[in-house]
Order: structure tokens, then C-alpha cells, then sequence
């Protein structure tokens, strides 16, 4: 049965989707089946492994609106072991379909509509990654009741920490409601840029607010694992000798052991 992984930050521009699309490659190169849901209205992930927005028949609001089975929105991939379920604009009008849909069920049906639906194709996959959109709103939600744990990336800048607190405090709040066995995976520390003594002291300061959650991996600034989205390939694939590709095939050898395979 798969482990549910989503990657959540409110934060824009910490590297959440990046993180998303080289993580999942990476677990697919280590042979594990794996599964990558878009769940950003904006679609960064979709493009970022090579998907044709116009070319897309069913997508993840499609699914969570009941209009296809999940299995017809699976897109296989060009990369071992790696399949996507894309998103497009079209998501961003979720939250209100899903209230008007349940507003008279239980308060919180709407916040399991992605669990439902992933139940059909857990024991196709060893791992399924979520990417958030950059809001603690109803799809974020739906993630977290969905997971089995939480990836924080954290940027390594100034206000790193900058709202960490409200994310803790839904992350709580899911485990108290909906999910009490939702757990925190990991916090990644992503774009540092070594060269800078604040890089250096934003993971200090958040290795000593998380301690051993932290990740041992830290994903550096580089101008290849920037380029590498608009030519709809991983890092892996775009630049396999990238210091970027061995810190992404480093992390998910930890996402798999701290997942317990």
C-alpha cells in the first residue's frame, strides 16, 4: 500500500513544487512505483515533468468532482517508474463546488473528497506524492486527510520561518479532526546558498527549532535545477552529474527510510 506524502508550505518560492517533481523522479529511479498529484491550480508541477497543458482530457478536479474514475486521469510519464495525475485552472474553483456538494453532510466531508478517491489506487503505488498549492485552504486540506505525512520545504532566507507556526497549528489541527495518524516526515531545507554566512545561520536556526526533523539533505541554489522545469524534465534527467540530482536521489533514500521500507 502506497505511503501519501504531500508537500506543503503557504509560503510561494520555497521550493515546494521543485522538491515535488525531483523527489518523486528520484523514488521512481530507486524503483519505487510512484505517483505525482498536482494539486496547484497553476500547474507548475504538470509542466515540470513535460505534460501539454492541451492535452490533458481528465485532471485532479475531474476526479474530485466525480466526472472520471481516478485511473482515467493517470498519465504515465517519459521516467521510470513515474505517473501524474496533472492539474489545471479549473481547480482553482474547487473549494466552492466541493461546499455547495456537501453543505449539508458532515462539516467535514468536504475536506475527504481526496482520500476517497485515492483509496481506489493505493496498493497500485509504493509512494504518492502530493504538491500543495501555496494556501492552508479546503485543497490543502483535503491533502493532509489524504497523507500519511508532511514534507515542510523551508527556504534558507531571512523570514525562513515566517508562518511556520499556522502550518503546525492545521497540521494539528487535521490530526485532532480527521487524520490523528498524519505525521511530519520531514522539514527540507531548500536554495541554500552556502557561499553567504545567513544561509548558513537560517540552518542553524531551523535545525534548532525542529531538531531531528530536519532532513540531513539540503537542496542548493542552482541555476540547472532552475532551468530544468521549462524543459519538462527532472533533474535527473536534465542534468544526472548535478549536485542537485545527487542531493534529490540523497533525500529519498531518507524519505524511504523514515517511511520504514
Amino acid at each position: 500500500m502506497a505511503t501519501i506524502i504531500s508537500l506543503v508550505n503557504q509560503k510561494g518560492g520555497v521550493g515546494k513544487t521543485t522538491t515535488s517533481i525531483n523527489l518523486a523522479s528520484a523514488l521512481g529511479k530507486l524503483g519505487k512505483k510512484t505517483l505525482l498529484i498536482d494539486l496547484d491550480p497553476q500547474g507548475n508541477t504538470s509542466i515540470g515533468v513535460g505534460l501539454n497543458k492541451t492535452d490533458m482530457p481528465y485532471d485532479i478536479y475531474s476526479v474530485l468532482i466525480e466526472h472520471c474514475e481516478i485511473r482515467q486521469a493517470i498519465i504515465k510519464t517519459k521516467f521510470k517508474n513515474l505517473d501524474v495525475i496533472p492539474a489545471t485552472i479549473s481547480l482553482a474553483g474547487l473549494d466552492v463546488e466541493l461546499i455547495k456538494r456537501f453543505y449539508s453532510d458532515d462539516k467535514f466531508e468536504q475536506h475527504k473528497q481526496l482520500s476517497k478517491v485515492l483509496k481506489n489506487i493505493k496498493d497500485y503505488y509504493d509512494y504518492i506524492i502530493i504538491d500543495c498549492p501555496p494556501t492552508l485552504g479546503l485543497l490543502t486540506n483535503n491533502a493532509l486527510v489524504a497523507s500519511d505525512s508532511v514534507i515542510i520545504p523551508v527556504q534558507c532566507e531571512f523570514f525562513a520561518l515566517e508562518g511556520i507556526t499556522q502550518l503546525l497549528n492545521s497540521v494539528i489541527m487535521i490530526q485532532a479532526e480527521l487524520n490523528p495518524n498524519l505525521k511530519i516526515c520531514g522539514v527540507l531545507l531548500t536554495m541554500l546558498d552556502a557561499r553567504t554566512n545567513l544561509g548558513i545561520e537560517v540552518v542553524e536556526e531551523v535545525r534548532k527549532y525542529f531538531k531531528d526533523k530536519v532532513f540531513n539533505t539540503i537542496i542548493p541554489r542552482l541555476i540547472r535545477l532552475v532551468e530544468a522545469p521549462s524543459h519538462g524534465k527532472p533533474i535527473c534527467e536534465y542534468d544526472p552529474k548535478s549536485k542537485a540530482t545527487e542531493a534529490y536521489y540523497n533525500l529519498a533514500k531518507e524519505v524511504i527510510s523514515r517511511s520504514g521500507d
